[in-house]
């Protein structure tokens, strides 16, 4: 597996990445309902529009295998760790932790004492098992559509 800076030309792999994995690793934890707002098939190119903007300005690496995409995750400059994903063909693998490790020790980089999330109920477990601690369970609302996640941060060590 190789860990490298996001370019611009991999959008496309990405945005496929994100629906295919929401639609199939979040089911169970999510409704239909919920997932077609989370990820709504139809919105597909503003999607790739608007992320290849705020991927390009945020601190975006991904994980390849093969030459294929098998996740992602971006960073603000503040450090909001906005979106992680990994192929659902390629979970339990140690990529998201391969990526986020990645995306930490910039954090840590630029001087930042803490990463915060809002991570799924999917994610969850994942993120405790990394060290963040939950804040506060949040219901954000998608095209009318109620979604359960929670913020959480994790204290960088300098």
């Amino acid at each position: 597996m190789e860990i490298r800076k996001f370019i611009a030309i991999d959008i496309n792999q990405i945005v496929s990445l994100f629906y295919e994995t929401v639609h199939s690793v979040n089911k169970r934890d999510y409704s239909e309902e919920q997932l077609a707002a989370w990820a709504p098939k139809d919105k597909e190119m503003l999607t790739l529009k608007a992320w290849e903007v705020s991927m390009s300005q945020n601190i975006t690496y991904v994980a390849e295998i093969s030459r294929k995409i098998v996740g992602f995750a971006d960073m603000t400059k503040q450090g909001h760790l906005d979106r992680l994903y990994v192929h659902k063909d390629f979970q339990g693998q140690g990529i998201a932790s391969a990526v986020v490790g990645t995306l930490e020790f910039e954090a840590s980089k630029l001087g930042l004492v803490e990463v915060d999330t809002e991570a799924s109920i999917t994610a969850k477990p994942f993120f405790e098992r990394q060290g963040y601690e939950v804040i506060q369970r949040q219901a954000v609302e998608r095209s009318g559509v109620e979604l359960v996640n929670f913020k959480m941060v994790k204290k960088l060590l300098l």
